[in-house]
């Protein structure tokens, strides 16, 4: 059994992946490592780039179903005590995985870890996210991180920099880095497979809370995370981000809460909408529409209709997630 696996799905990030998988060679410490890519039907030549250039590593292939669907195609190939699932887009600047997992070792109550995130500007990414739910909901629609400190309570994000720099327990973090126990995997299943992409991660966190395990941020590891350069949001993914809202919110809220949420991150929509209106971007607002359209159900999912089960079938539970 391995230590640990580092799953990377790639959809045409070949021009990420060599330094990503670089970094987490160089800082992978003594541990068994089994680094695994979950090829998404990629055609920039990801494949090849990992077997010349990383012979230790495997390519999963894989259809093109979503983040969620790579993620565990990839899993049900793997054996290992620990999962990191990983972006691309990422690199591994101080720490070592070694030390994670010997940290976690004497913690074994963690079930899911996230750890320091810096931008290329070399600035801190705010990854630590509370629940969602209807008033968070309106503190994004009427901007509420625009002022932190009285409204605090209204944000997602945890926005206090020194929060980053000790051990905090947290609702969910942002999916670039998520190590999971294998155990908690166990527990609470792996990956919901609806979700094409966005609002996967908070399930999957909600879910492993609910098992009784502990989702923890840990500074003892930072990476850079370059977020595709913070390239805008084209239409089609605004639209998949307010569709998987949605889901999330049909999963996990009672119809009351579910309509008032609903309501809320329409206003958003609404408000980014008139907004650029007012400026005088005619052209520019096709996000908020498409997104209000999608949560309206005017428009047929950005991706194609969502599989009808959750995950994986039990059959094909990972080994490193079957029973003794």
């Amino acid at each position: 059994m391995h230590d640990l696996a580092v799953i990377i799905v790639s959809t045409n990030d070949a021009g990420w992946l060599s330094r990503c998988l670089e970094s987490v060679r160089e800082h992978a410490g003594e541990i068994l490592l089994d680094l695994v890519v979950a090829d998404n039907e990629s055609s920039d030549g990801t494949a090849a780039l990992v077997a010349e250039r990383f012979p230790g590593a495997r390519i999963v292939a894989c259809r093109n179903r979503g983040f969620g669907h790579a993620n565990n195609r990839a899993l049900l190939t793997c054996d290992a005590r620990y999962v990191l699932f990983l972006n691309p887009d990422t690199e591994i600047l101080e720490g070592t995985l070694a030390d994670l997992l010997s940290f976690l070792d004497r913690r074994p109550d963690i079930g899911l870890a996230g750890v320091r995130q810096l931008t290329p500007a070399g600035d801190l990414y705010p990854t630590i996210r509370r629940f969602p739910n209807a008033l968070r909901a309106l503190g994004e629609a009427i901007g509420a991180e625009r002022f932190p400190r009285a409204l605090a309570w209204l944000n997602s994000r945890l926005l206090n920099p020194a929060a980053y720099e000790r051990e905090l327990e947290c609702d969910w973090f942002t999916g670039a880095f998520l190590l999971a126990r294998a155990e908690a995997l166990l527990g609470a299943g792996i990956f919901d497979e609806r979700f094409f992409m966005s609002s996967e991660e908070v399930d999957l966190a909600r879910r492993i809370k609910r098992a009784g395990w502990r989702v923890v941020h840990l500074p003892q590891l930072t990476i850079l995370h370059h977020v595709h350069a913070g390239a805008p949001l084209g239409e089609r993914m605004e639209a998949q981000y307010a569709l998987a809202r949605r889901q999330y919110a049909e999963k996990h809220f009672s119809p009351l809460h579910r309509a008032s949420y609903l309501s809320l991150v329409k206003l958003r929509y609404r408000l980014r909408l008139a907004a650029a209106l007012a400026r005088g971007r005619r052209g520019a607002p096709g996000g908020p529409r498409r997104a209000l359209r999608t949560l309206r159900g005017a428009e047929p999912p950005p991706y194609g209709p969502p599989p009808m089960t959750a995950v994986a079938p039990r059959s094909e539970s990972p080994r490193s997630l079957r029973p003794a």
